[in-house]
């Protein structure tokens, strides 16, 4: 199997995208944090001395959606055309999901900038709550589902 990001030399490379035709291409991440119940209730009745945790934390996944070229090397600069997000409590872990849907036209996909926006959307959750929890825990950060380009579809089940 060839990896598309390393030349004939095994040297580091962008791949080339221009050849390929605008398509509508859209990706839909998630992950969870697992926190303490003091944390959590300080979410919910909006408590948290840092404000208000949730509403930061989607700013900062579409802020970290719009960013993930300059994080992540290899990915291409992406002119977004929608960025949707959803933080669904959960009382019984306790914890939150977040889910971001990201969508374009354009010749690349992007995967990588929903799963760069949930990261940093939970990531900011941690920075506002680590006064009240250190021992948050994040996981289950990935792919949900993808459409658009020519590797077809996917959808976890």
């Amino acid at each position: 199997m060839n990896l598309t990001h390393l030349d004939e030399n095994n040297k580091p490379k962008m791949v080339d995208v221009s050849d390929k035709e605008d398509t509508t291409r859209i990706a839909v991440a998630s992950g969870i944090i697992e926190v303490t119940p003091a944390a959590y209730h300080a979410v919910v009745n909006n408590m948290a001395k840092k404000g208000p945790v949730l509403q930061t934390a989607v700013i900062a996944a579409i802020q970290g959606a719009k960013q993930t070229s300059t994080l992540i090397p290899m990915c291409h600069p992406l002119m977004l055309s929608s960025i949707k997000t959803d933080i669904e409590e959960l009382p019984e872990l306790p914890g939150f999901k977040l889910t971001l849907r990201v969508k374009l036209k354009g010749q690349t996909g992007v995967e990588m900038e929903a799963l760069t926006g949930v990261s940093v959307g939970l990531l900011t959750i941690y920075d506002m709550l680590k006064a009240i929890d250190k021992g948050m825990v994040i996981r289950n950060v990935q792919l949900e589902e993808k459409s658009g380009g020519k590797n077809g579809d996917f959808r976890r089940e």
